[in-house]
């Protein structure tokens, strides 16, 4: 190593951490949304199918009615933005 090498690891260093930090926090920020985006969309899903078959909806749902059809909605907050889920299910024969 030559005197004019001296300290460049540590430079090269100071210029790379803080894009594989950034790399990191992005990445597990996406991990995240996605695992809430699941749970939404599974909450979404169950309360559709209960509303079809009359059954009592959990309390984050909103649920409307169209016909042969119930559409339920669920909203979820992740940091800095809300996802919204949505799944439809044909009513059920008999069903109230």
């Amino acid at each position: 190593m030559s005197r004019t090498d001296r300290g460049s690891a540590t430079a090269e260093l100071a210029v790379a951490l803080p894009a594989v930090v950034l790399l990191l926090v992005t990445g597990i920020g996406a991990v995240t949304a996605v695992t809430v985006k699941l749970g939404c969309v599974a909450a979404a899903r169950d309360a559709a199918l209960a509303a079809a078959r009359g059954e009592a909806v959990a309390a984050g749902a909103d649920v409307s009615s169209g016909g042969d059809t119930v559409t339920a909605t669920v909203r979820r907050s992740v940091r800095v933005t809300v996802l919204t889920c949505t799944a439809t299910a044909a009513r059920e024969p008999g069903a109230p």
